[in-house]
């Protein structure tokens, strides 16, 4: 396998598919990556030098170095680095590309993806691609394209037994929805599934006999036996496990159906867009006030209802005759019908104002409302921001953003979603707090400067030190620095560090593979994936049950694909889609 990229994603892509599923991996990185250490995974660490340069010979097939190309061995990684300023063909085909089995393209740049997916698809067309992509119109485009391209090639004569196909991801995407469920009490664990939005969720043993056990957490024994997290443990092993905290799997709703379509209906929902709170209230109230007097009129005079609303009317707008010389109930009631008239005018004026705001408006960034409180407060409308903020809506979240940057990407989704924002540095004073930090839920930094997230983080935690803070940090170190830190700082508040490379990388891993992995639950220190995979030719899937198909420790079918009522009898056949649970050893296993 061939990964290329430019940025710590490329190297910890590498690491897992060598540390975990034990691949022979080909990196290439552009010259001034030399210097830069990869993570380490699992079986990299004990990688030796000489073996690294049986890799590299065979790797490189005996090929001249391409043009400004130069290989060395990463000690720390194990596998062999490929150095080099473009990726042109003579770089690929020095990377082994041609007798590949799958080629990653991380860049940060779009179109270097593009460029080097086109070229690697010519020289080897039962090539697996995946590209790492932010626009996801243009990324289907190239998707359909490069499988057709593939398609074409076996007309011609190709190997069609080879599996060649184009996966298309963005690690905002795929770390997004992680880093807004970290955000959310009660939803620390939520993955999106195809069709479905599932949680996990911690519960003590026994748990409801309709949820899928996931995990069982480790537990700590006095006399020195502690016991470890068992990853999708058997159904023996759970009912002796009283007593010990489990990870449980729950259908939160169905993504795109009735719920969701629901979510936003109301009775008249373009007032809610028009009108504030306060002036829908107001003009409640006064309608409440018009219905009451019509109703005493009713009473006190005994005219039909119909005229007595209707003389009500005229009374407020001051247009009836004087009620001379009728009795003292009809007088009052006049008086009062004026006095709500007059009430009613400002509130007219004022709900004319509000609307012709709304739509002067309607183009530009909304200000925190007054009173707001609950809100997740999301600082950073990058790449990585624009994706959780479009998550953290899909989950119905308030969300109030902050941005320093007047031409960030993410405004433009802010403005369409009606997101409050807050434009300025958020290491200045009065920003934050412009942000109604001090009632927020939760902080949410995951701007690219490491030190701005965590001067935002520290800065609020001053200001409240029970809130709940999420950081996005590049550095594992440094990650795990400030999270040792503010946890004893703070016991009580909720403190979690994310790199966004550690969270996508199991996703561009299990597609290299040929699995579309879809999200990732961490279970303490291991993590368990969630995958569609196809049944068809499966020999460990097809004609078994549901309940038959499950290998404990390795993985466990949980729904078919867009479908909550699985039955456990129901028969796996052709043409069945499944999500499953799976480790990341199950994830090999299941190639």
């Amino acid at each position: 396998m061939v990964v290329c990229g430019d940025d710590g994603l490329a190297h910890r892509l590498a690491a897992e598919l060598r540390g975990v599923y034990g691949e022979q991996v080909t990196l290439v990185v552009p010259p001034a990556e030399r210097a830069a250490r990869g993570p380490v995974v699992g079986r990299a660490r004990a990688a030796s030098a000489a073996l690294l340069d049986r890799v590299v010979n065979a790797a490189v097939g005996g090929r001249p170095a391409a043009p400004g190309a130069a290989t060395t061995a990463a000690g720390a990684v194990g596998e062999p680095v490929l150095e080099a300023v473009e990726l042109t063909e003579a770089v690929l085909a020095a990377a082994g590309v041609e007798r590949a089995t799958a080629l990653a393209l991380v860049h940060d740049d779009d179109e270097t993806n593009i460029r080097a997916a086109l070229t690697a698809r010519r020289l080897n067309p039962r090539l697996r691609l995946v590209l790492r992509l932010y626009n996801r119109r243009l990324g289907q485009h190239i998707e359909e394209l490069l499988d057709q391209a593939a398609a074409l090639a076996y007309d011609g004569g190709g190997d069609a037994d080879v599996e060649a196909s184009t996966t298309v991801l963005s690690d905002a995407d795929t770390a997004a929805p992680a880093l807004a469920a970290t955000a959310l009490a009660g939803t620390s664990k939520v993955v999106q599934t195809e069709g479905l939005l599932l949680r996990a969720v911690e519960r003590p043993l026994p748990a409801d006999s309709g949820l899928h056990t996931l995990a069982l957490l480790s537990v700590s024994d006095p006399t020195g036996g502690d016991q470890e997290p068992r990853l999708l443990p058997a159904d023996e092993e759970v009912r002796g496990a009283a007593g010990r905290t489990a990870i449980v799997l729950e259908q939160v709703s169905t993504a795109g159906g009735p719920e969701s379509a629901a979510r936003g209906a109301g009775v008249i929902p373009w007032l809610n867009s028009l009108f504030s709170r306060r002036l829908r209230w107001s003009l409640a109230g006064l309608v409440g006030c018009v219905l009451a007097l019509a109703i005493a009129l009713w009473a006190v005079t005994g005219i039909h209802p119909v005229r007595a609303f209707y003389l009500t009317l005229l009374d407020m707008f001051a247009i009836d005759d004087p009620a001379v010389g009728a009795p003292l109930g009809r007088q009052l009631l006049q008086l009062l019908s004026a006095l709500v008239g007059l009430l009613l005018l400002p509130v007219l004026l004022a709900a004319v104002l509000e609307a012709l705001g709304t739509f002067r408006t309607a183009t530009s960034l909304r200000r925190p409302p007054r009173g707001l409180g609950g809100h997740v407060v999301l600082l950073g409308l990058g790449k990585i921001g624009t994706r959780v903020l479009t998550r953290l809506r899909e989950l119905n979240v308030p969300v109030v953003c902050v941005e320093s940057d007047p031409e960030a990407r993410g405004l433009a989704t802010a403005r369409r979603l009606r997101v409050p924002v807050v434009l300025g540095d958020v290491t200045q004073e009065g920003v934050l707090e412009s942000a109604k930090i001090h009632r927020a839920q939760a902080l949410l930094a995951v701007t690219s400067a490491d030190t701005t997230n965590l001067e935002a983080a520290l800065y609020a935690r001053t200001v409240r030190p029970d809130l709940r803070v999420v950081l996005r940090l590049y550095d594992d170190d440094f990650a795990t620095a400030v999270y040792r830190t503010l946890r004893a700082a703070y016991p009580g508040a909720l403190t979690r560090s994310r790199s966004v490379t550690h969270l996508a990388a199991p996703a561009f891993a299990g597609a290299m593979l040929g699995r579309q992995v879809l999200g990732a639950v961490a279970v303490e220190r291991q993590v368990l994936l969630f995958a569609a995979v196809d049944v068809d030719g499966h020999p460990m899937l097809e004609g078994r049950t549901v309940d038959q198909a499950f290998r404990p420790g390795s993985w466990r079918v949980l729904a078919l694909a867009g479908r909550s009522d699985t039955p456990a009898d129901h028969v796996l056949a052709k043409g069945d889609r499944v999500v499953v649970a799976v480790t990341r050893r199950g994830l090999a296993a299941l190639r």
